[in-house]
């Protein structure tokens, strides 16, 4: 039962309730069993009695000096730190707070680190609570576990099960979702949930195994083997809310690390929170900070590719309207050019060209002609000047035989012989009586 008030300094109390069969009003202190043996089902303590002889109990035990690994630790709060500490050999743990000079050194500590610590005991009345209040702390080594999971992780990198080029892209528009998680747990709400608020369509595969524990090794692996299996399964998450160190140590198992580096399909990890770390996220394809992150990065935002498809029909539309605006203006040009709207105007270069030829024909022509008619001229003057009418024409006669023979010898004619003289006009007939000398 809530105790609402614990004793104050004047030494009464009061109580939120009683138990059935107690006394209704609180009495005094001094009415009530000194020692424990003396109380009964008619004379109880009440609760807050019960706490505060308990803390004063504890408080009178010694300090001491503790080993043991660290398993969760939180020095996130200014002045204080709040660790748990598992034992190295018994899966026993206890819970240690300290402040202000403890917290100081708690900062340089991690999950995993074996460690002393030094404090006394302590009992928070308030919920009957033991802890161990701290005021150093100091490393003694690496915890077992860490170091065997260190061990790990080397042997599986150099088997090249962390190799970049195994990992495969997401792909990017998703149907069915294979999700791997603990039965009602928070972490299979949070991925279901803003997957669907991102891409309404999204379906959903879901195979609940244990997430921490002996059983959760070979749980998860038969989950992704069997997702993996299933062809309408697009990609595969593994969700795990956060935890301690322990609690995720099923996430580091080799046989769970080789199945998620061995699956085919494309296969997202979110175990804990951002700061945690399990081999399993050096396996998978993508790992996400937290299971919120993981719905996100696995299906698009319907919002943003509605944006997307928007933009892209603008530039579409902008881009053929440009292209019909330049056709339109091509149109445009073509049909106002004169050969369109005066068709004849098209013979104009033609017409100017047959114009040109013709009269550079009739030039060339009047130039063979001139040049023919000042060779004939030529060639008459030459054939007036050397033609026998023009010796006639100067006073000579031509002789002539019988037989039309031009008598160029006197002698070779007999005497007697007729003989045909032609005159510049006219031509005589005439016989050889003699021949004459040529010397008169």
């Amino acid at each position: 039962m809530a105790i609402e008030t614990v004793f104050g300094p004047g030494g009464s109390y009061s109580a939120g309730g009683s138990p059935a069969g107690s006394i209704n009003q609180p009495k005094p202190l001094s009415e009530l069993p000194r020692l424990a043996r003396d109380t009964t089902a008619e004379d109880p303590w009440p609760v807050s009695v019960l706490s505060q002889k308990y803390h004063d109990a504890v408080a009178r035990w010694p300090g001491a000096w503790v080993e043991g690994q660290i398993v969760e630790i939180n020095t996130r709060r200014a002045g204080s730190a709040y660790l748990t500490v598992r034992d190295n050999f018994e899966d026993i743990s206890v819970s240690v707070m300290g402040f202000r000079a403890f917290a100081a050194k708690a900062r340089d500590f991690h999950q995993g680190d074996r460690v002393v610590v030094h404090g006394r005991p302590d009992l928070w009345v308030k919920q009957t609570r033991l802890s161990f209040m701290a005021d150093d702390i100091r490393r003694v080594g690496t915890g077992d576990l860490k170091e065997q999971i260190e061990q790990l992780r080397r042997r599986l990198k150099g088997e090249g099960l962390f190799d970049a080029a195994n990992k495969i892209p997401l792909p990017e528009f998703p149907k069915r979702i294979g999700l791997i998680c603990a039965p009602q747990a928070r972490a299979e709400g949070d991925v279901i949930t803003n997957a669907r608020l991102r891409w309404p369509t999204i379906e959903f595969s879901v195979i609940h195994a244990h997430v921490q524990g002996p059983q959760c090794p070979p749980e998860v692996v038969a989950a992704i083997r069997k997702l993996d299996s299933d062809p309408s399964v697009d990609v595969i998450i593994v969700a795990r809310g956060g935890g301690s160190f322990e609690d995720l140590l099923g996430f580091s198992d080799e046989a769970v690390v080789r199945a998620t580096a061995a699956c085919e399909t494309p296969i997202v990890s979110s175990i804990g929170h951002e700061d945690d770390w399990t081999l399993i996220d050096l396996a998978a394809d993508l790992r996400a900070s937290t299971p919120t992150d993981a719905a996100k990065r696995v299906v698009p935002d319907v919002v943003e590719q509605e944006g997307i498809i928007s933009e892209a029909r603008t530039r579409i539309e902008s881009r053929i309207r440009a292209l019909v605006d330049n056709e339109t203006r091509m149109i445009e040009g073509y049909a106002n050019r004169p050969s369109l709207t005066q068709p004849l105007t098209m013979l104009d270069k033609p017409q100017r060209f047959v114009d040109d030829a013709q009269v550079r024909l009739d030039i060339a022509l009047r130039r063979i002609v001139d040049d023919a008619s000042l060779t004939v001229e030529k060639l008459q003057s030459s054939l007036t000047a050397l033609s026998p009418q023009s010796t006639l024409d100067r006073g000579y006669a031509v002789v002539q035989t019988t037989d039309g023979a031009v008598a160029d010898d006197a002698n070779a004619i007999a005497d007697g012989a007729e003989l045909r003289i032609t005159l510049k006009r006219g031509a005589l007939a005439a016989s050889k009586t003699a021949s004459l000398d040529d010397g008169r």
